[in-house]
């Protein structure tokens, strides 16, 4: 059996990769934006999970071993994935980087009451607490005048409520599925690109384009391979590999912080500006992350198991 400390040291490798990938996913708005502005949203994503996809391609042998229930369930999650990123990227393109970041948070209030219903876990006192908190941050982040809403703060909101589900499909699916991260991550990546791919041909053919040449876009070649890299390469195989370890809800409010560094990252790197209640809110919801990372004294309600420790 697993001691108890190295349990606890794998919660907080699971914690602390989740707190980075809240970064790195912070991050991505900004150059998402950037990006959009070279190459159509469709194409982007087909580009970006293709990429992805290729990379990981020798990790579905793994595939091999896993019963027809468990890859069921991953292609479940991948489809919810793809409705995510459908939404969450046209969004981007038609509102502000901060606006993204800042309305996707809401995810972290929408998570619990998706774990209540769906897992039926009742979120600890502690845990309502630091939703509040991110709550009253998003608020105060948004709190400038500035934010019309518009279609695209919808898409974004839309996003945020398939985040919250997509964490509750993926607990129930990782917690009963043997399959590794990377097996999990290449198969999500493929029904993503395939989604993409699909979805532009039917729907949006126009924006079928040439891949843009090296020469002259070096600056979009780099913020796709910053997006395959660490916004899905790290950023999913750390999601998948602490999902097994921890509550949704536990998982959505490490996520929190993601708003504050997609503000600051909006602030620094596209010149959006963010007004000093906006940065009030930042550090609640931070404040908010960092309550989540507490151990308290309720046990986990799924305790680790040895087969869940990395080989």
């Amino acid at each position: 059996m697993s001691s108890p400390s190295s349990v606890k040291s794998l919660l907080f490798v699971s914690d602390l990769m989740l707190l980075a990938v809240a970064v790195v996913w912070g991050t991505s708005y900004g150059v998402v934006k950037s990006a959009l502005l070279v190459y159509p949203v469709l194409g982007l994503l087909a580009l970006r999970f293709g990429i992805t996809f290729l990379i990981l391609l020798p990790a579905l042998r793994q595939l091999r071993h896993a019963t027809w229930r468990d890859v069921r369930g991953v292609l479940v999650m991948s489809v919810i994935l793809l409705a995510i990123f459908l939404a969450e990227t046209f969004g981007i393109l038609m509102t502000r980087a901060a606006n993204a970041a800042f309305l996707i948070s809401l995810c972290v209030v929408l998570t619990p009451l998706a774990e209540w219903v769906m897992l039926k876990r009742r979120p600890s006192r502690i845990e309502w607490l630091a939703v509040a908190l991110s709550l009253l941050g998003a608020a105060l982040l948004t709190s400038d005048g500035e934010l019309v809403f518009n279609r695209g703060d919808a898409l974004i909101l839309l996003a945020a409520l398939l985040r919250a589900i997509q964490v509750c499909v993926a607990k129930r699916v990782m917690q009963a599925a043997a399959l590794p991260a990377l097996s999990v991550t290449a198969l999500q990546a493929g029904v993503v690109t395939l989604g993409s791919v699909l979805v532009m041909l039917i729907f949006a053919p126009q924006q079928w384009q040439a891949i843009p040449s090296w020469s002259g876009n070096e600056s979009f070649w780099g913020y796709v391979a910053y997006l395959v890299l660490a916004c899905t390469l790290f950023a999913f195989f750390a999601q998948n590999y602490a999902i097994k370890r921890s509550s949704p809800t536990r998982v959505g409010l490490l996520m929190g912080s993601e708003p504050a560094f997609g503000a600051l990252f909006a602030s620094l790197w596209l010149g959006e500006r963010i007004p000093a209640l906006g940065w009030v809110g930042g550090g609640l919801i931070v404040v908010a992350s960092l309550l989540a990372t507490v151990r308290w004294q309720r046990a986990p309600s799924v305790p680790l198991r040895v087969s869940d420790a990395p080989s």
